[in-house]
C-alpha cells in the first residue's frame, strides 16, 4: 500500500492503525470459494418478520441474532420483513434446525422466510465465477 500511496511503510501502518482505534475499519475478511474445497458449507439468507420493542426498536433483537455464532450478518432492511440475516451452517438440516429451534421461538419474531444460495456469481465485490476461454486455435477442413 505504501508504494501504491507514495508514501512510508510506517505512515501507513500509523494510518490503519488509528482507523481501526476509531473504529472507522472494524474487521478484516478472507473471500473463500467453498466449492472449490472438501468442506461441505451452506449458506442462507433469512428474512424475519419481528415486532419492534418500545423505545428500542429493532436494536435489541437483532443483537440477539448477531450473537449466534452461525450468524454472518444482520441488517435491518425495508420492504414485507425487518431483518435479513445471513448465516452459513454445514447442511440444509443445520440451518433448518438453527432457524426453528433457535430464531424462529425468540419472543418478538413474527415469522422467517429462508432462501438458500445455491450459485455465488459475485461476492462482496469479487466475483466467484470466471469463465474459461478456449485459447485453442479453430481448425476447420
Amino acid at each position: 500500500m505504501a508504494v501504491v500511496l507514495g508514501t512510508e511503510e510506517i505512515d501507513v501502518i500509523n494510518a490503519l492503525q488509528s482507523m481501526e482505534e476509531q473504529g472507522i475499519i472494524c474487521g478484516y475478511h478472507t473471500m473463500i470459494d467453498w466449492d472449490k474445497t472438501d468442506i461441505d458449507k451452506v449458506t442462507a439468507l433469512i428474512e424475519v418478520r419481528v415486532t419492534p420493542q418500545r423505545g428500542k426498536g429493532f436494536d435489541d433483537i437483532a443483537e440477539r441474532i448477531y450473537k449466534y455464532p452461525e450468524v454472518n450478518s444482520v441488517y435491518l432492511i425495508s420492504g414485507g420483513y425487518d431483518l435479513l440475516v445471513t448465516l452459513e451452517g454445514k447442511s440444509l438440516k443445520a440451518v433448518s434446525t438453527f432457524v426453528s429451534s433457535k430464531l424462529s421461538t425468540l419472543d418478538t419474531v413474527i415469522s422467517t422466510a429462508t432462501h438458500f444460495i445455491l450459485k455465488k456469481y459475485k461476492d462482496h465485490g469479487t466475483i466467484m465465477t470466471r469463465k474459461y476461454e478456449d485459447q485453442r486455435e479453430i481448425i476447420t477442413p
